[in-house]
């Protein structure tokens, strides 16, 4: 697979850059996979990172329970909301381009998230870094498949980048639990300044731009799939507060169905949708978006509440809460680099099936946390199966999601892919936090401790799903691809 051809105007040093080595990868391959993985890295931990911080922040703004949510679904949501049209941008602006103002963007941000004095502030800055997010993630999903052949070369690269996605998440709270017990919540979002110059510099310097596309922006389609997951979120957040019958509640699900419904049709009509439906004929992808969704909507709950609960039921400090995540952290990173060598040796759904088996019998395990649960027993061993589910799962479930597009449609598969794991995490942590908050509304240690378990429960439920939805949708639709390559 040959890197898209560099314009004219750019030709030299970047199209000098894209020149492939026989092995199909680029002559830099080894520097653009660690400028792509770095980079999402940050935009990673960043979702996470905010976790181990979680009470001091709520000590020192005054946010609600169902408030603090909102630190998390702020930033998932655009997030998530815009990837389809940073995904977009890319193909008609240039991939490199959009990847270093996407790091611009989230650079600032950061700064502000740190500086941050009140809620909205907060909350804004969060959004906005969503923003930079959205571009990021899709531009640098597709500058790696762009980068390295369909293969052997892919899939390596796609296990280091799905192991950062696992290793980031579960590292941030490390990371944020170190920071925020030595210096502040807000040190955490500070260190992304530094790290964002270094990867502008690189970015600048060694990867290849790709080929731009004409055509227009599908801004329509990206602001109902925002207002509309945004209004699903918002409905299931106020059920927390004023029940489910509530105008407050029913009037945004209603708005949030109505609109992803006007979504879809505009879709089906646009010359040029953000969201080709065409992406859904394969049933083995459209098996890896509903996986994805179900996936990280669990993952998510298991941090946000697992975060706190050790923190509130064990007294913890940040820091302590931090390491606490250390066995899933380092079980995940042992197995995810073993996985493009089970994947030569194994077909990919049952690599999948494995991971996300693994992950829901950590997970049912978890979920039988009490006010008197050892660490050790309750929490530290269930995590070793989840680090382990998350390792051999997420490589296989990425791959999925982008492999056997169309050229054309490569931008919007990684967008897509990236859209589903984040409006997933969102959907699902209001869910959940509802769940929680039905189990017990007060902020005593027992209340903390029974509200997690009930939270994990629902995650324990939606990894279910997902081992259903592997079973149904993507097994029986490779096994029909292979026959059919016979």
């Amino acid at each position: 697979m040959r890197t898209a051809p560099v314009p004219a105007a750019r030709a030299g040093r970047a199209a000098d850059q894209s020149v492939e080595a026989p092995t199909g990868a680029p002559v830099h391959a080894a520097l653009i996979l660690t400028i792509i993985c770095v980079s999402y890295f940050m935009v990673i931990l960043d979702n996470s990172i905010v976790f181990t911080g979680l009470p001091q922040i709520q000590s020192a703004m005054g946010f609600s329970e169902t408030g603090l949510s909102w630190i998390t679904n702020a930033y998932v949501l655009v997030f998530g909301g815009l990837l389809l049209l940073g995904a977009r941008a890319g193909d008609l602006l240039g991939h490199r381009r959009m990847f270093v103002f996407s790091l611009v963007v989230f650079s600032l941000s950061s700064l502000l998230v740190g500086a941050a004095q009140t809620q909205w502030w907060l909350i804004g800055a969060r959004a906005l870094q969503g923003v930079g997010a959205a571009v990021l993630a899709p531009s640098a999903l597709s500058l790696l498949t762009r980068s390295f052949a369909e293969g052997r070369a892919r899939n390596r690269a796609m296990a280091a980048y799905s192991a950062v996605a696992g290793l980031g998440a579960s590292l941030g709270l490390v990371v944020g639990g170190v920071v925020a017990d030595l210096i502040s919540w807000r040190a955490g979002f500070f260190l992304n300044v530094p790290v964002g110059i270094v990867m502008i510099v690189l970015a600048v310097r060694y990867l290849p731009e790709t080929g731009r596309r004409q055509g227009g922006f599908d801004v329509t389609g990206a602001l109902l799939a925002t207002l509309g997951s945004t209004a699903l979120v918002l409905g299931i957040v106020n059920a927390t507060d004023v029940g489910w019958s509530a105008l407050a509640t029913v009037g945004p699900l209603a708005a949030g169905l109505v609109l992803l419904g006007l979504f879809m049709a505009v879709e089906r009509r646009a010359a040029l949708p953000i969201v080709p439906l065409r992406l859904f004929a394969s049933r083995e992808r459209s098996g890896a978006y509903v996986v994805r969704m179900l996936y990280m909507g669990a993952m998510m709950g298991f941090f946000f509440f697992t975060a706190q609960y050790v923190q509130s039921v064990y007294d913890w400090t940040p820091l302590q809460a931090g390491l606490a995540f250390l066995p899933m952290t380092l079980v995940n990173f042992v197995v995810a680099v073993q996985v493009p060598r089970l994947l030569e040796q194994a077909r990919r759904p049952l690599v999948l099936l494995a991971g996300v088996a693994l992950t829901a019998a950590g997970m049912v395990w978890l979920s039988r946390l009490g006010l008197h649960t050892p660490y050790v027993t309750g929490v530290a061993l269930p995590m070793i199966l989840i680090g382990a589910g998350q390792g051999l799962a997420l490589a296989p479930m990425t791959s999925s999601g982008v492999d056997g597009v169309a050229s054309e449609d490569a931008s919007a598969a990684s967008g897509l892919v990236n859209t589903v794991h984040q409006i997933g995490s969102a959907l699902s942590l209001s869910i959940l936090t509802a769940v929680a908050a039905t189990a017990a509304t007060g902020s005593t240690t027992a209340d903390i401790a029974f509200r997690s378990g009930a939270a994990l429960t629902g995650s324990a439920v939606l990894l279910a799903l997902a081992v259903l939805a592997v079973l149904t949708l993507i097994v029986p639709a490779r096994a029909t691809r292979n026959e059919r390559s016979l």
